[in-house]
């Protein structure tokens, strides 16, 4: 389409019509004088072309462009001649206009007409109340057609006066007028609402000028969304694009275009999918969250009705997520429904696992993320790309789970920090890693682990299990994916392991020392968090935690497990029903986490039996022999510290944890620098004095001789 030639056309249109309601109007006001010849209206972008309310979904369907087809040459309008009466001037005016509007595509009000399905009344109407936003000179006109100076303003009396036909079932709420907002009416007091003045919406006007863009009263609640391309989709969610097509062609006869709802866990996917599918229909996908609807009904109407009109002004469609829509209150959900039950265009809402009940017509398509081959697939293409070694695309894929939209985000900032092949495949997993690190910060506190094997002692059993727990983290992929046992298993890929044993045994050092070796996050669960008293709180904040370390970037570690693994007790009261309702529920959010998990206790025993049965590892960490804590002494003093000669196997003897013999370290090491000495084995036995006191534990001062 030819926008200029369009314009002129429309400009065209606009004139002849204003010329002819001048006309109309001095049939009221005689006296008004002859009229004029009225002159372009310009704006700065076409209309398209629609076939009205219902009709909109078929087109699309069928490939057709929003402004589909070239603009015809308009019909030339009847030259200016002397026509006498003013009845024939006006036969003369309606019949320039009506030719004017032999265009293709459409001029603006004809396709607003068309697309809002409003009668040749409601049309003129429309313009009758626009007129004065293109030519102010009309005020005087509505006045004079009224009789009253003071009411130089467009009215319903008025529009039934003026034009043929008058149909009253215009002033309905129901009909399109008023229902979209297409003119606002000011009636002040008793004012009978056909005497009250009306107003065509700020948005109408400039549709009808030409000027197409999205209300701005719309914008503060609306997102747009950026799109996607078909190589962000994996062959799975390509299907499920054609799924959704061929269900909306289907459903082309219906009056309501249906509600599609994208079932799934993984948002990202879904707006990949609702993308995709906007852009075999020349739609502009925006989203607007549950939980930024207004909680006032008549203002959920309102929105509603806004965005019902946008819908038949321009190419666009909506995605809503639900997947948290039960934690809001109340007033927030009936807002949510509200506005769904309005029917409001192409609509796509997301949710978790079931689909909701709609009072419209509504189907759903799962939406699963890309599996652990197509992940490799994009993690191997982007390596080849950049000449890099591909051996890290199966590893990146078996340890991170991520949809291609993120793969292709870590790609293009890998790329940004620092081209070339040496060590991407190293930027690419620390990005990787971090990407989780924002979902998981409000439950638990991130560690910065520094520990490293050689800072661990362990006897050789523990040390060997612990190696073990690494060891399957790091070759997962290869046994799930490439030697096929995820064909045989629908659960307990994840790995859970237990660290059992007193307080300072080395629990937390151990969970570090695996963090560091596989260069994960490490996240320490805040319980305080995570726990709540309020019913259905805790197993939300529990499914939070377990879905945003589920990406493959984080470790879980639940220190103090038994606070929250406990044994279940007997149902007395409905206090020890949802305690067990949560631990039920933990258990089998245990069972399906696909991750890494930590349990540290110094009380095994409290542990609920059913837990022990989904644990693939315990570890146990006993107190220290002298001979290990003999190696403890030995490395807990850094290179850097200045020390004197010490006895090592003098300061074994002293029945201490590891953990207490940090403690002993650390305060003697702050000793030594108040009085400028190096650190010795009298200020360590001074700090291991008061270490044992801090624990009221016996002693016998001949052990610090």
């Amino acid at each position: 389409m030819n926008s200029t030639n369009w314009q002129d056309d429309n400009n065209r249109y606009l004139a002849a019509s204003l010329r002819w309601l001048r006309l109309c109007l001095q049939r009221l006001a005689p006296d008004a004088g002859p009229s004029p010849v009225t002159g372009t209206v310009a704006a700065p972008e076409p209309v398209p072309v629609s076939e009205g309310p219902s009709g909109w979904l078929s087109r699309l369907l069928a490939g057709t462009p929003q402004a589909a087809g070239g603009a015809k040459k308009s019909a030339p309008l009847l030259l200016e001649s002397r026509i006498g009466p003013l009845e024939d001037q006006i036969k003369h005016a309606a019949a320039e206009r009506d030719a004017a509007a032999k265009v293709d595509p459409p001029p603006a009000l004809a396709a607003l007409a068309q697309r809002m399905g409003l009668s040749t009344f409601e049309s003129d109407t429309l313009l009758l109340c626009a007129a004065m936003e293109f030519d102010p000179s009309f005020a005087s006109l509505y006045a004079r057609a009224q009789g009253s100076t003071a009411r130089n303003y467009p009215t319903f009396s008025l529009a039934l006066a003026v034009f043929d036909d008058p149909a009253w079932d215009a002033l309905s709420g129901q009909r399109p007028l008023r229902y979209a907002r297409l003119v606002e009416i000011s009636q002040p007091g008793p004012t009978p609402i056909t005497s009250s003045a009306l107003r065509t919406d700020e948005r109408v006007v400039n549709f009808l000028k030409g000027l197409n863009v999205l209300d701005d009263r719309l914008a503060t609640w609306l997102t747009p969304e950026n799109g996607t391309a078909d190589a962000d989709l994996a062959a799975s969610q390509q299907a499920a694009v054609k799924t959704i097509l061929q269900r909306l062609q289907d459903s082309v006869a219906e009056s309501v275009v249906p509600v599609v709802q994208l079932v799934g866990s993984d948002s990202g996917s879904k707006v990949a999918v609702a993308s995709q599918v906007c852009a075999a229909l020349n739609r502009r996908l925006y989203r607007l969250g549950a939980e930024a609807l207004p909680p006032q009904l008549a203002e959920v109407e309102t929105l509603a009705r806004l965005w019902q009109r946008e819908t038949l002004l321009l190419p666009v469609a909506l995605y809503m997520d639900a997947e948290e829509l039960g934690g809001l209150p109340a007033d927030l959900q009936a807002a949510f429904y509200r506005f769904v039950a309005r029917g409001p265009g192409l609509l796509f809402v997301g949710v978790r696992e079931t689909p909701m009940q709609f009072p419209v017509p509504t189907f759903p398509v799962e939406v699963k993320k890309p599996d652990a081959a197509e992940q490799a697939g994009a993690w191997s293409d982007f390596l080849k790309s950049q000449n890099a070694a591909e051996g890290s695309a199966a590893e990146l894929a078996g340890q991170f789970d991520l949809n291609l939209s993120d793969i292709r985000r870590v790609t293009a900032l890998a790329l940004k920090e620092a081209p070339g092949p040496d060590g991407m495949g190293d930027r690419v997993w620390d990005l990787c890693r971090d990407l989780t690190r924002p979902r998981l910060d409000s439950l638990a506190q991130r560690l910065d682990v520094k520990a490293r094997w050689d800072d661990l002692v362990l006897p050789d059993e523990q040390m060997t299990l612990m190696r073990q727990i690494a060891t399957q983290v790091r070759e997962r992929h290869k046994v799930y994916g490439e030697w096929g046992f995820s064909q045989k298993m629908n659960r307990g890929f994840g790995i859970s392991a237990l660290f059992a044993g007193e307080s300072g045994t080395g629990k937390t050092m151990a969970a570090e020392v695996i963090a560091n070796d596989l260069r994960l996050n490490l996240y320490r669960i805040d319980l305080s968090a995570v726990v709540s008293k309020y019913i259905g709180e805790t197993e939300k904040n529990l499914r939070k935690l377990f879905d945003a370390a589920e990406q493959g970037g984080a470790i879980l570690f639940f220190d103090e497990a038994d606070a929250l693994f406990g044994k279940r007790s007997e149902v007395k009261d409905s206090h020890d029903r949802y305690a067990n309702i949560e631990i039920n529920y933990l258990l089998q959010r245990m069972e399906a986490f696909t991750g890494l998990a930590i349990l540290a206790t110094n009380m095994k025993t409290a542990l609920d039996p059913a837990f022990m049965r989904r644990l693939r590892f315990v570890v146990h960490f006993r107190f220290p022999d002298p001979a290990e804590r003999k190696l403890i002494w030995q490395k807990v003093l850094p290179a850097e510290t200045p020390k004197e000669e010490l006895d090592y196997s003098r300061l074994a003897r002293l029945t201490v944890t590891g953990g207490n013999i940090h403690s002993i370290a650390l305060n003697a090491a702050f000793l030594a620098a108040e009085s400028g000495k190096p650190v010795t084995v009298p200020l360590l036995l001074a700090a291991a004095r008061t270490e044992l006191r801090k624990l009221e534990r016996p002693f016998s001062e001949a052990e610090f001789r």
